[in-house]
């Protein structure tokens, strides 16, 4: 999100020169913490907004898994990032790092299938090669700002028990 907030008039090489500052603040911030005592999210922002000027995981994903950290969560969900999944094949993820996808959107009160959202995390196991590496999730908080809410606190119930059922399709589909 800071491309897009702070970062919007600089080149992609001033851009990532500050994720890599960020990463090595972090690094040196979280240095006596055991690496899977912690998780990073990575954000494209959960406004509903066009997302045009995201930087796309691609660019991001060889400076973020540098962070010393055990899991890394993206949102993946956003229609803007759904085929990033496919970024990971490429790029793969350190064998010590999992990956907490976000398969549900926080955007919009649209209740995912739980079939869409298990095909999204069949998509992504397939991806990183390692299903036990994989840990569902939504993209962001349902709430960025307090009491500044784009979908409503029942949806948000049944979003999330989608995702249950979702992860359960996936789990059976995976490991049979």
């Amino acid at each position: 999100m800071e491309r897009v907030r702070f970062f919007r008039d600089a080149s992609l090489d001033e851009f990532l020169r500050a994720v890599e500052l960020h990463v090595d603040a972090i690094n040196e911030a979280v240095a006596a913490i055991p690496p899977d005592r912690i998780r990073l999210h990575v954000c494209w922002g959960n406004y509903a907004g066009p997302h045009v000027h995201d930087v796309p995981m691609e660019e991001i994903l060889p400076l973020i898994v540098r962070a010393r950290v055990g899991a890394i969560s993206l949102p993946l969900a956003n229609p803007r990032h759904q085929h990033e999944y496919k970024v990971l094949a490429r790029h793969g993820l350190p064998d010590s790092l999992l990956f907490l996808p976000g398969v549900i959107d926080t955007t919009t009160n649209y209740v995912e299938h739980p079939r869409a959202v298990a095909d999204a995390i069949v998509r992504v196991a397939e991806a990183v090669g390692d299903p036990t590496r994989v840990l569902a999730g939504t993209d962001c908080g349902f709430e960025t700002s307090a009491g500044f809410a784009t979908v409503a606190p029942d949806v948000v119930w049944v979003k999330l028990r989608s995702l249950s059922a979702g992860a359960h399709l996936a789990s059976r589909q995976i490991f049979g």
